[in-house]
């Protein structure tokens, strides 16, 4: 007998949308307008609020390059905020950490929170496209028409997540998703993350299958009673990454599954599996 697989929880970087867009298109316009976009909304309170925990998160961050970059900062004029010595900001003090947050992939929350933000502003300047691979669309469609309940967890923050469903080569694909996730949910290496967001979609976790390029999310997810499968898209794994899938979890041996393209899941096809 199957197990039901009810939801169809997706990440989106390696998975539904190519690496190659968000290293080559997004990031780099983030870290190109970011400054300016603060320069020009810093009397802005969200902007404030995701800006002030940079600066906590910047103070607390032990990493010997952001330890420099502190201590350059700290040699202008400089104000308390919030207990914490910090030059007032209005964008331009706290953009070399962000740019460097940015070129280490450092997945902080206010600062996913502030390039969405930018994108925003890309998006609706039609300046940024969501580049979805080419069967996405239709397989999402599909999926839901069966009555299967979507929902995305991407480190990227909820409405970064939404812009680029909202505004892909496609349309808008935003409403064929019932549910949205990001490191609010906590950290995508983190069991106890899948299992807030099985709750928050109300259903039991073995009812689930979560789809990621990524190894650590899958075993995570798997830890946490999710059905997972590996998206082996071409160019989507290292080649660290590409071996230890091939070494630890072929299909033969009850490991996990690996697709290179979404039509190719039989979503009825999931062996059962004890629980207790």
């Amino acid at each position: 007998m199957t197990e039901q697989i009810s939801h169809v929880l997706l990440d989106i970087e390696g998975t539904t949308c190519p690496l190659s867009f968000v290293s080559g298109t997004l990031f780099p316009y983030a870290a190109r307008e970011l400054g300016l976009y603060l320069e020009r909304h810093h009397q802005d309170g969200t902007v404030q609020m995701h800006c002030q925990a940079v600066i906590e998160a910047w103070q607390q961050d032990s990493d010997p390059q952001a330890r420099q970059l502190w201590n350059q900062a700290q040699t202008c004029d400089s104000v308390e905020v919030g207990g914490i010595t910090v030059r007032p900001w209005h964008g331009s003090e706290i953009e070399p950490y962000l740019q460097w947050l940015i070129a280490s992939d450092r997945k902080l929350t206010p600062l996913k929170e502030l390039q969405g933000m930018v994108w925003a502003e890309g998006y609706a300047r039609g300046e940024l496209v969501g580049d979805l691979f080419e069967e996405v669309p239709g397989v999402l469609q599909e999926w839901q028409q069966q009555g299967l309940v979507l929902g995305v967890y991407s480190s990227g923050s909820i409405a970064a997540q939404k812009l680029l469903y909202g505004h892909s080569q496609a349309g808008d694909l935003c409403p064929l998703f019932s549910h949205w996730f990001d490191t609010h949910s906590g950290g995508k290496h983190e069991i106890d993350s899948y299992k807030r967001i099985c709750a928050a979609m109300d259903v039991e976790p073995q009812h689930v299958l979560f789809i990621s390029d990524s190894m650590a999310e899958l075993q995570a997810a798997a830890a946490a009673d999710l059905q997972v499968v590996l998206s082996d898209r071409d160019n989507s794994l290292s080649p660290e990454q590409r071996a230890i899938s091939i070494q630890t979890t072929p299909a033969e041996t009850g490991g996990y599954r690996s697709i290179s393209n979404l039509n190719q899941l039989q979503l009825n096809s999931f062996p059962s599996r004890s629980h207790g």
